[in-house]
């Protein structure tokens, strides 16, 4: 009892008897091990500091631990250097990007300005906002006929309209002989200098690629003769009113295809229009040599190629006129037979110059007011003799009853594959009513037949 308490209050130490040999060996791992010291869950981060200095919080790793706006104490200018590096290129892209798109705003608006008054003069409504009408002071002033045509009016924010950062495009209607004509600006892509450059390189290396340029199309689409289908009337008066003046206004022509193009661009025309591949190209005495004609009669360039069209070419120059087309026929080879209905319409393209000043474009005025003026002449004077006619048509002829052929070919065939349909089910229906007996004979006389059919056919070979 005195031992037990004496060990009790650690009054005497306990012998630890010695242990055998292998008991020791197990434990040896063990015997310098460090008694485990509880860690309190709630010790303090703060390390202890010099005295007259502010502790900052910190963790086992010297991390310094502040008020989460406080950056600049945790950390310093060189955990940034990528992101200095990159910054720079990335305000470069996006600098470029923005320039680009306001120089290609600027030249399409410019375009615009210089060629608004004579859309003005030839069309009711030119761009998607219409024409600003103009107020009672102006009307007062110059009167209504002044006021109507003067230029203020144009306002090219309503004219354009930006399909993309490269192409603009604007629309004019309200004439006489003429649908509506839809104008095309298509630009250097300077918001992209690394795709442009890429361009340039591949046109260089690749002669099926043209090199980027900056181009003006419009196609003006004609009547002929179609006015009640195109232009909407709101009551059943009007509509009568309408059919009435296209009675007395005839606005057809005969169709053709007649082209006058820069030598440049005649390869390429060839091979990507399939209205162009059916005329023959001469070169014309009265024409510079930089530009030919593409026509299908000898009688239709005697016709088109006039004194002001030809003054009008030389004007416009090999560096800015590129084609001038009147045609009626699709763009792509027709698959199928309505695709080879005539579509009349006339189609000008133009390169634009590098300036964006309004004289820039004097040069090309001659030929863009001759093109939109064209389709008064076409109606009034181009009626041509039967002879040229059956000439012209004779070639879309051709393309017809090939295309019918095809028609009729696939007609056939799906004829053919509806009769072999109504035959199998009639088939499979009469097999379902007979007895296994009768099913067995019945395909035992096909097997037979088939036979006999195909003994048939090789004896004909042989």
């Amino acid at each position: 009892m005195a031992d037990y308490l004496k060990g009790l209050f650690g009054s005497s130490k306990t012998v630890v008897p010695s242990s055998s040999g292998d008991d020791a060996a197990d434990f040896a791992d063990f015997a310098g091990a460090p008694d485990p010291v509880p860690a309190s869950s709630f010790a303090s981060p703060v390390t202890a500091s010099p005295a007259g200095t502010a502790p900052f919080p910190t963790s086992s790793t010297g991390i310094v631990y502040t008020k989460w706006y406080r950056v600049w104490e945790r950390s310093s200018p060189s955990d940034f250097y990528s992101e200095m590096m990159i910054l720079p290129f990335i305000l470069i892209i996006a600098g470029v990007h923005v320039w680009g798109r306001r120089k290609n705003k600027r030249k399409a608006r410019s375009w615009v300005q210089a060629h608004a008054p004579m859309l003005e003069k030839e069309f009711a409504v030119v761009g998607f906002g219409g024409r600003k009408s103009p107020s009672l002071e102006d009307v007062q002033e110059s009167g209504l006929a002044n006021a109507l045509a003067d230029n203020k009016l144009v306002i090219p924010s309503d004219l354009l309209k930006e399909k993309t950062a490269q192409e603009y495009t604007t629309y004019a209607t309200g004439r006489q002989n003429v649908a509506f004509v839809d104008f095309k600006i298509i630009l250097f892509k300077r918001f992209n200098p690394f795709t442009l450059l890429l361009e340039y390189l591949m046109s260089m290396f690749f002669e099926s690629i043209k090199a980027p340029e900056e181009r003006m199309e419009a196609t003006s689409y004609a009547f002929d003769g179609k006015e009640k289908d195109l232009i909407p009337v709101p009551n059943q008066k009007e509509q009568e009113a309408l059919e009435a003046r296209v009675r007395s206004l005839q606005s057809s022509y005969d169709g053709f295809v007649w082209a006058i193009v820069n030598k440049d661009n005649m390869k390429k025309l060839r091979e990507d229009r399939y209205d162009i591949s059916l005329t023959i190209t001469k070169d014309h005495p009265k024409l510079p040599t930089w530009a030919s004609v593409m026509s299908e009669s000898a009688e239709v360039t005697d016709f088109m190629l006039t004194p002001e069209l030809i003054k009008a070419v030389e004007e416009a120059g090999d560096t800015m006129f590129e084609y001038l087309i009147v045609t009626d026929q699709p763009v792509d080879k027709p698959l199928k037979l309505n695709e080879t209905i005539p579509r009349k319409r006339l189609i000008l393209s133009l390169q634009l110059p590098p300036s964006t000043s309004a004289t820039a474009y004097t040069p090309t005025a001659s030929i863009f007011t001759y093109f939109l003026r064209l389709p008064d002449t076409l109606v009034s004077q181009a009626h041509f003799r039967p002879e040229v006619n059956r000439k012209i048509k004779a070639t879309r002829e051709e393309e017809s009853r090939k295309l019918r052929r095809v028609d009729e070919d696939e007609k056939a065939e799906e004829r053919k594959l509806e009769g072999d349909k109504k035959k199998k089910e009639e088939r499979e229906k009469k097999l379902k009513s007979l007895s296994p007996a009768e099913q067995s004979k019945f395909l035992e006389k096909e097997r037979e037949r088939d036979r006999k059919k195909s003994e048939k056919r090789m004896s004909r070979k042989g």
